[in-house]
């Protein structure tokens, strides 16, 4: 698909974007068997760094995997206001006779790159028992071969983090690694992982001698709450320059269909988002380079697919 699209075939068509890519679909096929959980199961936490929370809340979901646990909890004084947030635990034991609906206390477990749950007690029910979720439609791959650049994006209308209009097709000449986020994040596996990806990645090509200069970091908010202001004071804190490192917001129906076209599916439920992972690298032909759907410290292949796709042409 190329051009500019609207209406009602402009949205069912980015479900698609993909699909006609030999590289999304082959990236995705190969890199779905490494999940999101098994990525933040590699992080072994500092005992000493670890912050430690009381929480109470309720059981929205348990996942297949036996591990993680969604819970919409009250407020964490000093870390987190309430949410409905996923949580893992370590020992699949602590999950054991917990259904959904369930009311709980338990510990939450924080350091710099992990987070965990121990000590769940069941302390009764709330009475509301979640309906189970449809199961996610399975990948679909092709062997057809087709190329998806800039082009094959509608163009939409984005806002940086100093309110200047951005046009995705303008990024043509620069090699493009883009992500999606949003600032309330709290869990640092999640966009606290992404953001640092890319301070990694920022801090690495500018000190790489002979280093391309053409490259740019895209994280893009899904989150209508996350104004150019708000992206500003997030990207200092992470000491972005903002000559290679840009904050992207815009209408919450084309960061929404933007963000599902790259197979992001940012679900607004409690405060929070229930949200997957994508890092999509696109090179200075404007063209997709590779994608990585999934979470964990992704900072060495960025700035390999940075350096190679900041030399297409």
């Amino acid at each position: 698909m190329a051009g500019l699209l609207d209406g009602k075939s402009m949205i069912h068509s980015m479900r698609f974007w993909l699909a006609r890519t030999t590289i999304g679909f082959a990236l995705l096929g190969a890199l779905l068997v490494a999940s999101c959980s098994e990525e933040r199961s590699r992080s072994e936490p500092s005992v000493v760094a670890t912050q430690n929370y009381a929480v109470k809340g309720v059981v929205r979901e348990l996942k297949p995997d036996g591990r993680t646990v969604v819970i919409r909890h009250e407020e964490i004084p000093g870390y987190m206001e309430a949410m409905t947030m996923p949580f893992r635990v370590r020992d699949t034991n602590e999950l054991r006779g917990i259904t959904s609906g369930d009311a709980l206390s338990f510990r939450l477990n924080v350091t710099d790159d992990a987070s965990w749950i121990d000590q769940v007690n069941r302390t009764g029910s709330s009475g509301v028992i979640e309906a189970p979720k449809p199961a996610a439609a399975p990948a679909v791959s092709t062997n057809q071969p087709g190329t998806f650049s800039w082009e094959s994006i509608p163009e939409f209308a984005l806002t940086n983090e100093f309110g200047q209009p951005v046009r995705l097709r303008d990024l043509k000449g620069r090699a493009v690694a883009m992500t999606f986020f949003f600032t309330l994040c709290p869990l640092p596996e999640y966009c606290p992982r992404l953001s640092k990806n890319f301070q990694g990645a920022q801090a690495k090509l500018k000190a790489m001698s002979g280093g391309p200069t053409n490259f740019l970091l895209l994280s893009v908010s899904f989150d209508p709450r996350d104004t150019p202001q708000v992206l500003r004071a997030y990207g200092r804190a992470y000491g972005y320059d903002s000559n290679h490192w840009s904050f992207i917001t815009g209408k919450p129906e084309h960061i929404e269909e933007l963000a599902s076209g790259f197979g992001v599916n940012a679900k607004l439920e409690g405060g929070t988002y229930d949200h997957g992972f994508s890092t999509a690298i696109f090179d200075a032909a404007g063209k997709l380079q590779n994608m990585w759907p999934i979470g964990g410290d992704l900072t060495d292949q960025i700035v390999s697919d940075l350096v190679k796709g900041a030399a297409a042409k």
